[in-house]
């Protein structure tokens, strides 16, 4: 899935993290259409490995910037990356 406004959304998540959880409820308050892929996977796993270099969730791509870490440290970025305004605080 894409989105016109935003480019194109690839966010490795885990049934379990509360930061992947957060990510997708935020992408879903500014209405960011994305694709979720499972790294309980093993072959997402070693793709998002292969793409990023890391083994961590969420791991969020936008247009081939790749951003990791918790959701309160990736937030703004995401925020800049996907041109959204007034929502990189809070």
């Amino acid at each position: 899935m894409t989105n016109s406004k935003n480019g194109s959304v690839i966010l490795y998540t885990t049934p379990t993290c509360p930061d992947c959880r957060a990510v997708k409820q935020w992408f879903a308050t500014e209405g960011v259409a994305f694709e979720e892929r499972d790294l309980s996977d093993p072959q997402i796993a070693e793709e998002a490995k292969a793409r990023t270099g890391v083994r961590v969730a969420p791991i969020v791509i936008i247009e081939g910037q790749v951003f990791y870490g918790t959701f309160a440290d990736q937030k703004p970025r995401l925020a800049e990356a996907l041109k959204l305004t007034g929502t990189a605080q809070g």
